[in-house]
């Protein structure tokens, strides 16, 4: 008892705070509001002007304390002028500082040029990352400072990170929002700030509740309300478990509980592989349940996977064959339709197939597999493949089919009482990029994966309340590697596409759907140009070049050729 009333004492004459039961949220950008600059290290003495422009450069990739890394190398009137509260423009490592005729006659002021190549922006608004080419070509005024030491006196407009900071300071989480019937949920990559790593998963809490990316509303949804918000920071329980206590939700069912559980679960997956506890005011937001782990939630992930026994099947020769050469049973299979291309169902019920009547003049055909095929009203000199949309509900056959009329005009065929209907789809987004040669829904149906005028382009599905359906925010992944050479494109995952190439260093490329990250496909037995690739979760990746089928289970896996032997222009699908 003494020694507790010494402690006390201690405590007492040291002015002892009290530890906080609540924290407020952290915000998601660090170097927003005002802060306070943390300590910086200066720039080595007699720094010559190109590496102080290189220095500052690298150093701004670092945010933390409103880029006081960054600033260090600046004038005190330059650090003041800085505007620091803009979008990020990240740029290529191999980024040059080139001296210009610019220099005053006592050299005590120069201009340095900042040159190099965009790779895109870190959009503040949701956190996302969009790529973006061009070439950066600007001026950095520096002069000498008291000392004589060289400082950064007109900063450039904006912030520039180089790729390899950009990524040693921020990481790639994954959120997730829901199709808009809430069948599946889908993923939404966004970029945060390292450090604190202790705070990551308030970050990735708080962008959740932010809803979709600008690029993606109206095509996802989500079941958080609006409005609400962090009661207290997401962090650790004594007891190991992660919680999540939210605030300003209002009055809901146990299935949209239900719903807000699965969403966060699956968001914070990617950054803890603690128990998560959502609780609403402090309380459990599921009676019966306190504590979830990923394999707890409903995903739909089973709408979005093709079944097991689906292995795949083949055009040639005007046939739809499977992957062993033999035809399909019904008029597919048997030649009647002249198939130049075609899709099977998610659920492999069903068959669109593009049909040649005449040589100037192609149709769609829908109907089952093995089956008499129906023809769509939509007369066209060329389609694209057809992509299916998932059905929402498994085992059950879908009624929508999507395809591309000569190049301009996006239809989605739809089953009805009376046949199958063409209805336009609104692409004047992505018309104004080119002429469009693929196109494939995600087997969640929220975004497309497409070839237009020879490049790689994502876009989201938006479903309007009257039925209106629209092509939005269409992107460019990897332009300034793949250029105008894409040919061919499938989804692998629900965010990562394969594209085929004419490019001997790219036949195949894996690609993330925000065009951060790309990986080579082994290069080893394919023969430019890869006319076709499929691929689908959990499967072999297929192509077709001159030389026959190939088939690779990941990027570093050496081409296996396929037992069966196939004409040049073969195609391969999956279900989707």
């Amino acid at each position: 008892m003494r020694l507790l009333v010494v402690l006390l004492a201690v405590c007492v004459s040291a002015g002892c705070a009290a530890i906080p039961t609540q924290t407020q949220p952290i915000p998601v950008n660090p170097s927003a509001g005002n802060v306070s600059e943390p300590a910086a290290p200066q720039p080595i003495r007699d720094i010559e002007p190109l590496t102080l422009v290189r220095e500052f450069v690298n150093a701004s990739a670092n945010p933390e304390g409103d880029y006081a890394a960054a600033k260090a190398y600046m004038t005190d009137a330059a650090k003041k002028a800085w505007d620091t509260k803009g979008t990020p423009t990240i740029i290529d490592a191999t980024f040059n500082t080139v001296p210009t005729p610019v220099v005053t006659a006592d050299d005590k002021r120069r201009t340095v040029l900042l040159q190099g190549k965009n790779v895109g922006r870190l959009q503040l608004e949701d956190n996302s990352f969009i790529q973006q080419g061009g070439n950066l070509d600007t001026p950095i005024g520096i002069e000498r400072d008291s000392e004589n030491q060289w400082r950064i006196s007109e900063p450039p407009d904006g912030i520039f990170v180089p790729l390899g900071g950009f990524q040693q300071n921020y990481r790639r989480v994954t959120l997730f929002f829901y199709s808009p019937d809430f069948s599946v949920l889908v993923p939404d990559p966004r970029w945060v700030v390292i450090a604190p790593s202790t705070s990551i998963p308030s970050r990735v809490t708080n962008l959740l509740l932010k809803g979709p990316a600008v690029g993606m509303r109206g095509a996802l949804v989500t079941a958080i309300p609006n409005g609400a918000a962090q009661r207290k920071s997401t962090s650790e329980a004594n007891d190991g478990a992660l919680e999540v206590d939210l605030t300003k939700v209002g009055d809901i069912t146990v299935q949209v509980g239900k719903q807000i559980v699965a969403q966060v679960v699956k968001s914070l997956a990617g950054v803890t592989s603690s128990r998560i506890r959502v609780l609403v005011e402090g309380q459990s937001i599921n009676a019966d349940q306190g504590e979830w782990r990923p394999a707890d939630v409903q995903t739909g992930e089973a709408l979005t996977t093709p079944n097991a026994d689906l292995n795949g099947l083949l055009v040639s020769s005007g046939r739809v064959r499977q992957m062993n050469g033999d035809p399909v049973q019904g008029p597919a299979g048997a030649g009647e339709y002249q198939v130049v291309s075609a899709a099977q169902s998610m659920d492999g019920s069903e068959l669109a197939v593009v049909s040649r009547i005449a040589e100037d003049s192609v149709r769609l055909r829908v109907g089952p597999l093995q089956g008499a095929l129906g023809l769509v009203d939509l007369p066209a000199t060329t389609m694209t493949r057809p992509t299916w949309l998932l059905s929402g509900r498994q085992g059950e056959p879908s009624t929508e089919v999507w395809t591309v009329v000569d190049g301009t005009n996006v239809v989605r065929v739809i089953k009805t009482d009376s046949g199958w209907t063409a209805n336009a789809v609104n692409a004047s987004e992505m018309g104004v990029l080119g002429g469009i040669t693929e196109l494939r829904l995600s087997r969640d149906g929220t975004r497309v994966a497409a070839v237009v005028g020879g490049r790689l382009v994502v876009a989201a599905v938006v479903r309007g309340q009257d039925s209106a359906v629209s092509l939005r925010a269409p992107r460019y992944l990897q332009p300034s590697v793949l250029g105008a050479a894409a040919l061919s494109v499938d989804w692998l995952a629900q965010d990562v596409v394969v594209a085929s190439t004419s490019l001997a260093a790219w036949p195949i490329a894996k690609v993330n759907i925000d065009g951060m990250r790309m990986e080579r496909y082994n290069t080893s037995n394919l023969t430019v140009p890869v006319n076709s690739v499929t691929a689908a979760p959990g499967r072999t990746v297929l192509a077709v070049d001159q030389s026959g089928l190939w088939s690779a289970s990941d990027v570093g896996d050496v081409w296996r050729a396929s037992t069966t032997k196939v004409e040049p222009g073969t195609q391969a699908f999956y279900p989707g």
